[in-house]
Order: C-alpha cells, then sequence, then structure tokens
C-alpha cells in the first residue's frame, strides 16, 4: 500500500470549453476574454491525469477557491463536450 500512497496523481478543474479559429487565438492579448460553453452554476469537470473521474462545484471561502465534488463522472458526456 505504501508503493500506492507514493504515485502522483495530475489533478485539473475544466471550467468550460470554447472553440476558436487558431488565427483568433494568436490575435488575443494579456487580458482577452475567451468565451466558456457554461454557465455561472454548472458543475465542473475534474479529471485526473487527463481522465474525467468526477464532476463538481466551485465553492469559495474567503480567499480560497475549492471544489466540492459532487458526483462521479460519465466518460462520455465528457468526450460528447457535454455539460
Amino acid at each position: 500500500m505504501s508503493q500506492v500512497k507514493a504515485v502522483n496523481v495530475e489533478i485539473q478543474v475544466v471550467l468550460g470549453r470554447a472553440n476558436l479559429p487558431m488565427a483568433q487565438l494568436l490575435r488575443m492579448g494579456r487580458g482577452a476574454v475567451i468565451p466558456l460553453d457554461t454557465t455561472v452554476n454548472e458543475e465542473v469537470w475534474i479529471l485526473a491525469n487527463n481522465h474525467p473521474v468526477a464532476r463538481g462545484e466551485i465553492q469559495i471561502n474567503d480567499e480560497r477557491i475549492a471544489i466540492l465534488v459532487t458526483r462521479e463522472a460519465n466518460v462520455y458526456d465528457y468526450m460528447a463536450g457535454a455539460a
């Protein structure tokens, strides 16, 4: 079991997605806003090593941002770009 505890896992939280032409992306500068395909209260995707494992909600407490895990992820929904 001690070997399992030593494994590093990269965790990412995906707030939303955007589809942009490369030319538009290259023109963007500091402070540019990229509109995402999500709304304020939508669940976020939680990825472990680039694999969807859960859905969650953003929580802000004082100066800290946290993610509350709400349910297991559906890999097929993630691949289909579902919210």
